[in-house]
């Protein structure tokens, strides 16, 4: 089976649960290759269909997959005789001006895949779809990551750098300076919380910068993840931080709910009130230990082997004609 993977390239990589993605398909028996579209806005994605196009005529795939609503009409607007399977991962469905490029891609694609089900609800697929998370790769245990070596160091090592000692260490899910994860009220909650417990303080810690197995590091040690964006697909760092057994505090966005509803230690927060979210990281924090998420994405089919090979029996379905 013979895959065409489409996708952005402005930042001079893809993105890295789409690399893994890929990984996991090759595993099951599919031969990737890449095409990274460099542009931005409309007029940046369609510009690439000349080049994509060329590169169709030479891998001469079985099947395109294209992530992400701009790819996925280039990719639908470049090919007629090939499938082509199309990933929304919740950006390009939340916000409106992207929205009706995805909805005309959806038009084009032989299948169209969401990864979370308020983003189903809100463009209502017809037919030929299918609600699939993108999967994780599940992390070494702790006992056998911390002896890895990075940068000289173990990473055991880089968490007793990076975490204060003496206060409660909380990792903020995405960057102070991306606007849709709001930052300002993750800050809010904390200082709430702070006000309210002089004695141990919590240390707001930023993910932004490290690499995927100091992010793991950190999962593992911090007393929780906390997590206050606008909007969300399905976040990778959710399933990352309960394959982690890290607590988890979250406003009610994306697919967060569905994750870690009844997981113990881990709390949803309906409103968007720092108050509110300062008593679930209370409750988070004295919870003191690990929680069991990492059985609950295995239950839930969540790692990057059981989503590949539901993908690849949706290949085979689209390359078969069955969705005709």
């Amino acid at each position: 089976m013979k895959v065409l993977i489409v996708a952005s390239y402005n930042k001079g990589r893809f993105a890295p649960f789409i690399e893994e993605q890929a990984v996991a398909l090759q595993q099951v028996g599919c031969d990737i290759e890449w095409f990274g579209i460099q542009g931005k806005g409309l007029t940046g994605y369609l510009r690439a269909i000349l080049s994509l196009r060329e590169r169709i005529k030479v891998f001469k795939p079985d099947v395109i997959h294209a992530h992400y609503g701009l790819s996925c009409l280039a990719a639908g607007l470049s090919v007629r005789y090939v499938p082509v399977v199309s990933t929304y991962h919740g950006s390009d469905i939340n916000n409106k001006r992207v929205r009706l490029f995805s909805k005309m891609a959806m038009c084009l694609s032989s299948w169209n895949i969401f990864v979370s089900q308020r983003n189903v609800d809100m463009i209502k697929p017809k037919k030929f779809w299918s609600l699939i998370p993108c999967g994780i790769t599940l992390p070494l245990p702790w006992s056998e990551l911390s002896k890895k070596t990075v940068n000289q160091q173990t990473l055991a090592q880089f968490v007793n750098d990076t975490l204060e000692c003496g206060m409660k260490n909380v990792l903020f899910a995405g960057a102070y300076d991306n606007a849709v994860k709001d930052s300002k009220l993750a800050k809010d909650a904390v200082d709430k919380y702070n006000e309210q417990h002089k004695e141990k303080q919590i240390h707001l810690i930023e993910l932004k910068g490290y690499r995927r197995d100091e992010v793991n590091a950190l999962m593992y040690n911090c007393d929780a993840l906390l997590m206050t964006s606008k909007t969300e697909g399905s976040p990778q760092v959710i399933k990352e931080a309960m394959a982690c057994g890290c607590p988890i505090v979250s406003v009610d966005v994306g697919d967060v709910a569905e994750r870690i509803s009844g997981l113990d230690g881990c709390s949803v927060v309906s409103s968007r009130d720092p108050h509110a979210l300062a008593s679930a990281l209370e409750k988070a924090i004295e919870y003191d230990g690990r929680t069991k998420g990492r059985e609950r994405i295995l239950q839930m089919g969540l790692t990057n082997s059981q989503v590949a090979q539901t993908i690849r029996e949706i290949y085979e379905q689209v390359t078969n004609g069955r969705s005709e």
